[in-house]
């Protein structure tokens, strides 16, 4: 059976405000290297995944620029959900595409555009794996990162039973999943062998959707319109859901397979400290910037020259006649921000 990429790049967020906007999104944005996350996901993906079968899901406001981004992918393969509803129907959407277009055995490598990951090549392996588990079990497989940090930023798994074979790669059932702890808590399930929850999803097309016919009475009413294709119709009458809470957590063929390939998140600017090359000071930097007596800061000089003399720990962004500056323990409370600032500033598109 073939094995196709899906690409999840929907979402406005505005945690990397001021440099991403409605229009022009944190997946459309050159965070971590000189090529925007989308462009370096699908980049990662093709060495084991044509652009034929390379699914890229996005917002209909978006679809126009990710066509551009990515013009070796068929016109065909950006799917413009006119709504969005979350992750489980923007997935079974997707496995129907799959089954329409491939075979309904063929898998699915699910992932988010939004990614760092430090070593594409295990990346990639790790896929290889829990492709080859999912298509022995019939289930379906998440990969779970192997934790770096007691992070309350993100979800956990906790790994069950191990598989009764020897070919389970290290594949355990999941015994369940765990929201965002605080930092207690977290610091508890790092220690007792808990697994980030990555959002990374592999599985048979046919399998996950008839798990979401089971489990899932917000999508499952409304597969016979992806069968049809009409996608308007679609999203208009499937309710919003994620594909964690909406099938995953209902779901008794759930594995998890452990991760370990430098995976992050990058959910706020002050992550970048981490997955960005930094200098001998410490400093994380894009752009036109100069440092003197200056360490472990965070720059992004989208526009003109930043100069940091004596500080530390701060985040810096410039863009065209805009400048935030905080700190890198603040920058994940930029919404709160940008509820209090005049549409003036907050608003530039």
């Amino acid at each position: 059976m073939s094995r196709w990429a899906v690409i999840l790049a929907g979402g406005v967020g505005s945690r990397f405000w001021p440099l991403s906007t409605p229009k022009r999104p944190k997946q459309l944005l050159p965070l971590i290297t000189d090529a925007p996350l989308l462009a370096d996901t699908v980049a990662r993906l093709a060495a084991i995944v044509p652009a034929v079968r390379t699914l890229v899901v996005t917002n209909t406001s978006l679809a126009a620029a990710v066509r551009a981004l990515l013009p070796q992918l068929p016109a065909e393969n950006i799917i413009a959900e006119p709504r969005a509803a979350g992750t489980a129907p923007a997935l079974a959407w997707a496995a129907v595409t799959v089954a329409r277009r491939g075979h309904a055995q063929d898998v699915m490598l699910c992932v988010h555009a939004d990614w760092a990951i430090g070593d594409d090549a295990e990346f990639r392996a790790t896929l290889a794996r829990a492709a080859a588990v999912a298509e022995r079990e019939q289930s379906l497989v998440t990969v779970g990162i192997v934790p770096t940090r007691p992070d309350p930023g993100f979800g956990y798994i906790e790994p069950g039973a191990p598989l009764d074979t020897s070919k389970a790669e290290g594949a355990r059932r999941v015994a369940r999943f765990a929201e965002k702890p605080n930092r207690e808590t977290a610091a508890r399930m790092v220690a007792d062998g808990f697994l980030w929850n990555s959002g990374i999803f592999v599985w048979r097309a046919s399998d996950f959707l008839a798990e979401v016919r089971a489990h899932s009475p917000e999508v499952a009413p409304s597969l016979p319109l992806a069968e049809a294709n009409d996608i308007a119709a679609f999203f208009a009458q499937v309710k919003p859901i994620s594909v964690d809470e909406g099938v995953l957590e209902r779901s008794a063929r759930v594995l998890v397979l452990p991760g370990d390939f430098g995976w992050d998140d990058v959910g706020t600017w002050a992550a970048l400290h981490r997955v960005r090359a930094r200098d001998d000071a410490g400093n994380a930097t894009f752009g036109d910037v100069h440092s003197v007596h200056a360490a472990n800061n965070v720059v992004h000089a989208d526009a003109g020259s930043v100069v940091l003399y004596g500080v530390s720990d701060l985040v810096v962004v410039t863009r065209d006649g805009l400048t935030l500056v905080t700190t890198k323990e603040r920058a994940a409370e930029l919404k709160l921000l940008l509820d209090v600032l005049p549409p003036h500033v907050r608003d530039r598109s």
